[in-house]
Order: C-alpha cells, then structure tokens, then sequence
C-alpha cells in the first residue's frame, strides 16, 4: 500500500505539477488584468467562454488522474498478488541411499534457494525429511504436507493413476537410472523359484515399491501368467539401512534384501551375500530407479518456485557427472555411510549408475500395474505422466 500511495503521489505531481503552474500564471496575469480595470474604473468580469474552459480544462485533468491512479492501483495490486502466490516455504522428502544424491547436492548448496533468489523469490525456504518408503510419501502429499516426492518409479505410478483427473499428480523429472538387487545370504536360493515360506524379503513398501512391483514382475516371469503375486506373502517393509542390516546380522528372519545402491554393493562385500537377481535382467535393460514428483496445483501455483527446483536438479545432476570423488565426499558426510571414499567412487564410476531427468523404460512398469490391475489408468505415452519441462528429452 505504501508503494502505491507514491505512485499515486508521483502521478499527482507530475500530471497536476505543469497544470497548477499554468493556473499560478492565470492568477498572476489575472490579478494584474484586474488592478488594471479597478484603475480604469472598468468592471471586471469573466466571460462565459473562460469560465467553460477552465472548467472542462480541471475536469480532463481529473478524469485523467482518475484512469492513472486506477491503473496503478491494479498494476500494483496484480504485482503483489503474482509474488503472493509463490510460496514462502518450499518442503521436499527423499529416501536413503546414493541414487538421491542430486537432492543432496541441492541440499547442502542451497541450489534451489539461489535459483529461486535469481528467479525473483528471496528468502525462500526449503524443508528436507527423510521417508523409508514412497506410500509414506504419497500419503503426505496428498494431505498436502509435502510439495516434491522423490521415490521409485512404482510408487509415483500409483499416484499419477490414482489422482488422474483430480489433484493430478505429475513427474517433474527422472533422478536416475540404475539397477536394484535381489540379495540372499541363503546359499540354497540361486533363482525365484527356489525361495520357500523360511524365507523373508525385505523391500521398502510392501506391494507398493519399485521393489515391489519388479519382485511381482521377475515372479510372473518365473511362475508363468497371474502367478506375479507368488512372492508377495515372503516380503516385509524395512527401510533400505535396516533391511541391510537385518540381512548381513544373520540373526533375523530376513534372509534376502530387494535393494538399492549403494546398499546392494555394500552387502555384496561380506562372502555370505550373492546376487539372485538384477532388475535390469526384468526389465530387459536400464531403467529409471527413482522419480521426483509432485501436484499439478502446485506446480501452477509455483512456477518460479518449481523452475528453480528443476534448475537446481539440472546444476546437481551435472556436478555428478562432472567429479565424482567431489561427489562422494558430499555423500559420505551427509549421509554419515561408514565406506571409504574409494569405494564410493567406484560406485559411481559403475557404467549402470547412470544420473539423469530423462526418464526410461517408465512405460514397462505402467503396462504391467495396468495388466495385473494395480492401476486403473493407462497415459497415452510416458510424457502423459510428467510435466512439459522434460518432453523435449528422449525419454521412454
């Protein structure tokens, strides 16, 4: 308000500033015309004609002050509605593990922050939590305590799905492209079918995961037609640190883990823990491993907020790929993992470990929920799911 009152003062005194000097004048002459008839004894008058231009001449200049300080006033107003409607506080969740190091990166930088100062936001803050699982996540997006998901690929599905038509849940990137490992320390296991009911799976979500919905698949695969749900009744959510844990103590009732980097690595280190399967082997090659997704609502209501994420995930991204040692010293101190820089690296060095927004092979997994009907809502083509900034990329 303070700033439109000096509009509306600035406006006065330019419009009205030439205008009251030409009156100043007028009164000066006139006292001076004036002096001069009361000496000649004259009466004095003011024509009719004067009087109507005067009159129209104050009226115009009003009229004209009006339409300028009503156009201000919206201009000013449409101003401080367009920066209201940007949100002040920016909250995002991530799960464990190396394949969210982008976000960490964006984290320990306060990448979004200065994209979003550049952008015209100031002082915007940004909330960092840490889910177990994406179902978790999903549930506090929907009650509208979190703004970005980060998660696999199966949870984002279900919700673009189950919120289609409605709050319409879109990806805004992919993160990464990796594989996830089915590790056992159960030296009898050596494929899907030799799992029996002493075995226990852990996985981060239950029937909702990427871990999850690829386990259904590699058990379709295994068992034949409508069998996909043949491994369900062996598996236990845990979030990845625990389920490693669990796994390589040798004392718990988990005898394998569907992981992630660089959990799979890390287990695979100790000679009691192999590898029954790869979820690239599922798939028939790479595919995304992790999302980042979020509303339609507020994707439209944040577009400087929502570009500065994009342009901060962009920045990160190009960082991992540029120096990985640097990388993973980020990694190790953030994430407090005990591994040796060294070993982090080589993780990273591993041609599968792949960090990109171009999303892959996205389309496999909503086939198969939209087959065993997990999904109600197949989208005409992966770019369907995400939103326009990443259509231009060659994604699957």
């Amino acid at each position: 308000m303070i700033v439109l009152h000096r509009i509306i003062v600035a406006i006065g005194d330019a419009y009205f500033g030439r205008g009251a000097h030409a009156e100043r004048e007028h009164r000066r002459i006139g006292r001076k015309h004036m002096s001069w008839m009361v000496a000649q004894h004259r009466p004095i008058e003011t024509t009719t004609e004067e009087r109507l231009v005067t009159q129209h001449s104050l009226a115009g200049r009003r009229t004209a002050l009006a339409a300028m300080v009503a156009a201000a006033a919206m201009a000013t107003i449409a101003g401080i509605s367009t920066a209201a409607a940007e949100t002040g506080e920016l909250r995002i969740a991530r799960q464990y593990g190396i394949s969210y190091l982008p976000l960490m990166l964006m984290e320990d930088q306060k990448l979004i922050e200065k994209a979003a100062a550049a952008a015209g936001v100031p002082n915007l803050k940004v909330t960092w939590a840490t889910f177990a699982g994406g179902n978790v996540m999903n549930d506090a997006l929907l009650s509208d305590s979190l703004d970005f998901a980060a998660g696999g690929v199966g949870p984002f599905v279900t919700l673009w799905a189950k919120t289609h038509g409605n709050y319409n849940v879109k990806g805004a990137a992919a993160i990464n492209s990796m594989p996830l490992y089915l590790n056992t320390r159960n030296p009898n296991v050596k494929s899907l079918k030799d799992f029996t009911d002493k075995d226990k799976i852990a996985l981060p979500a239950v029937k909702v995961s990427i871990q999850a919905v690829t386990l259904q698949m590699a058990a379709e695969q295994a068992f034949g037609p409508g069998k996909q749900n043949e491994l369900d009744r062996l598996t236990v959510s845990m979030s990845h640190p625990d389920g490693m844990a669990a796994l390589l103590s040798g004392k718990s009732e988990i005898t394998a883990h569907f992981t992630s980097p660089p959990f799979q690595f890390q287990e695979l280190a100790d000679p009691n823990i192999h590898r029954v399967l790869s979820s690239f082997d599922v798939l028939g090659g790479p595919a995304t491993f992790n999302v980042i997704w979020t509303s339609s609502k507020f994707q439209a209501a944040n577009p400087k907020v929502y570009g500065a994420f994009i342009t901060a995930l962009e920045q990160a991204t190009a960082q991992i790929n540029k120096d990985h040692r640097a990388v993973a010293e980020t990694y190790l101190r953030m994430s407090k993992d005990k591994s040796s820089i060294d070993q982090i690296v080589k993780m990273l060095d591993d041609p599968t470990m792949v960090f990109t927004l171009t999303p892959q092979n996205t389309m496999k997994y909503v086939d198969f929920m939209l087959r065993i009907g997990s999904i109600k809502v197949k989208p005409d083509s992966w770019k369907a799911m995400f939103f326009d900034n990443v259509h231009k990329l060659p994604g699957s």
